[in-house]
């Protein structure tokens, strides 16, 4: 399987699951303002409608949506227990949080990232995070992680998308839940490895 990603994007995501799954992936990095793929390929033949990730499956298939990817690679893996079997109420519980993640948090950061947002957009859109960042800080408070007290795929993709507060001058240290589960999922090891793949962060000396 090929994995298309941009360091840091919600790519990131479906990449530490693979990485917490123990599957293999060729990764492909891809530069988003030109559509060029490292490989020389123009990425839209990839993914039309644009952004990051695609995976190539081994027959040519491909899935796109950060959600998607991450439960289709979370369901190859049944035994690292990422996510509960299909059609229990615990799987959707998890679907439930993908969701949110995907729909709450990861496009409400959106308008933060345009240069053109208005200041006063911006405000609105820091004030709308706030209140979600204080509803995962209430979830925290019972539990390590989104679904219980194990890491799960939504775990994923929710510390990729809280990790972007860096980025963006929004200091998670005001929701201290929500600040130690960041820390708690950026220790992992599988998790430092992505990161350390991707360029994000340098690896250890020996």
């Amino acid at each position: 399987m090929r994995l298309y990603y941009t360091p840091g994007t919600c790519s990131l995501a479906p990449h530490i699951v693979a990485r917490e799954a123990g599957l293999p992936l060729d990764l492909v990095k891809v530069d988003l303002a030109t559509k060029r793929a490292e490989d020389g390929g123009d990425y839209l033949a990839v993914n039309p409608k644009g952004p990051v990730p695609a995976l190539v499956l081994d027959d040519g298939f491909v899935l796109t949506e950060a959600a998607v990817v991450i439960q289709y690679l979370a369901d190859l893996a049944p035994q690292s227990g990422l996510l509960p079997p299909a059609g229990t109420r615990a799987r959707y519980v998890a679907q439930q949080w993908l969701n949110y993640v995907a729909t709450e948090l990861h496009k409400g950061f959106g308008p933060l990232w345009h240069k053109e947002t208005p200041a006063e957009m911006r405000a609105i859109v820091r004030a709308q995070l706030a209140d979600r960042f204080a509803f995962l800080d209430r979830e925290l408070a019972a539990r390590p992680y989104l679904t219980g007290n194990a890491f799960a795929a939504p775990d994923a993709y929710a510390f990729t998308v809280l990790s972007w507060g860096r980025y963006l001058s929004i200091d998670l240290a005001r929701w201290p839940n929500v600040a130690a589960y960041v820390d708690r999922i950026a220790a992992r090891s599988r998790v430092r490895e992505a990161l350390i793949a991707e360029g994000l962060i340098e690896a250890e000396a020996a």
